[in-house]
């Protein structure tokens, strides 16, 4: 069996104020630079979402500088089928759905190439992130991502994995699950309603309830965190902060670290592009680091 030895790990996704992917405005080598140097310190992995442009230039900066890091490199699939429903996109024309295919299978050469070129940098690859829930705009189905992590195995020699919420995976991912080298999960008790208290409880028990349904895979955790910022609506206000964000973040990676789990928190840098317009939209308040690179901490008097 393909797996990963433990390390400490987080998502990367490098867009400052004023950069994104969708009007493909990237950070620079230099911004780039200046994360790795950041995170090497503390981290052993980073993840990243996509083989394109931002994930080349950070694989090239990790090689130039012998920076102490390896990548779990992802795929970004768009929808391959129209979703009704999803609330906030998902509505794709005949010429719309074969496009998306067409950058799907692209998506596909370009992680290969990637990995291939990268592969003493590369930790692993991923054929998706998050693609067959029924509220994603850019549905892809279980039968799709089996095609990519089989390719992906026949063209890489680094393990291949999906990632997905832990539900997925008792019931839509099982054929997947059989393919992978190990499975990756996300946990987020934050989006469900918990407290931070019971939401350690909760993500060791979603954990286990993975590890023990595939006792012959390894199982590690891709994404989980902790919010420090919320507008009130599926998030309460009182919830996020960072207060909460560095118990829950510790206790979780105390937990990881005693039982050897690789463990991605979600994620390095808060990132202004995600989410709606308003400043307090939860999505771009996860980082362990503010915009400008300094780190949270907790205001004492």
């Amino acid at each position: 069996m393909n797996s990963i030895t433990y390390g400490k790990a987080i998502c990367y996704s490098g867009y400052r104020k004023d950069q994104t992917p969708i009007k493909q405005i990237y950070p620079t080598y230099e911004n780039i630079l200046e994360d790795l140097k950041i995170l090497e310190s503390d981290f052993d992995y980073i993840r990243m979402y996509d083989s394109g442009a931002h994930t080349k230039m950070t694989l090239e900066t990790i090689r130039k500088h012998n920076i102490q890091l390896k990548v779990l490199v992802g795929m970004d699939l768009l929808g391959e089928s129209s979703n009704e429903n999803c609330s906030w996109g998902g509505d794709y024309t005949v010429d719309e759905i074969a496009r998306n295919i067409e950058y799907n299978q692209n998506q596909l050469y370009q992680a290969i190439e990637l990995v291939n070129e990268y592969k003493d940098i590369v930790l692993a690859v991923s054929a998706g992130n998050e693609a067959v829930p029924e509220w994603n705009e850019n549905l892809v189905s279980p039968g799709r991502v089996l095609y990519f992590v089989q390719e992906l195995k026949k063209y890489t020699d680094v393990p291949v994995t999906y990632c997905d919420n832990n539900y997925y995976w008792r019931d839509l991912l099982q054929e997947v699950a059989k393919e992978v080298d190990f499975i990756s999960i996300h946990i987020y008790p934050v989006w469900l309603g918990a407290n931070v208290s019971d939401g350690i409880t909760t993500s060791i028990r979603e954990f286990n309830e993975i590890n023990n349904l595939y006792p012959d895979k390894q199982v590690i955790i891709t994404e989980t965190g902790w919010p420090t910022n919320s507008n009130g609506g599926q998030i309460p206000k009182e919830h996020a902060n960072e207060l909460n964000q560095l118990f829950f973040n510790n206790e979780l990676d105390r937990y990881t670290q005693r039982n050897g789990i690789t463990c991605f928190f979600f994620e390095a840098f808060d990132e202004f592009w995600k989410g709606s317009e308003r400043i307090d939209e939860p999505e771009k308040h996860w980082g362990y680091y503010y915009d400008n690179r300094t780190p949270k901490r907790i205001k004492t008097k």
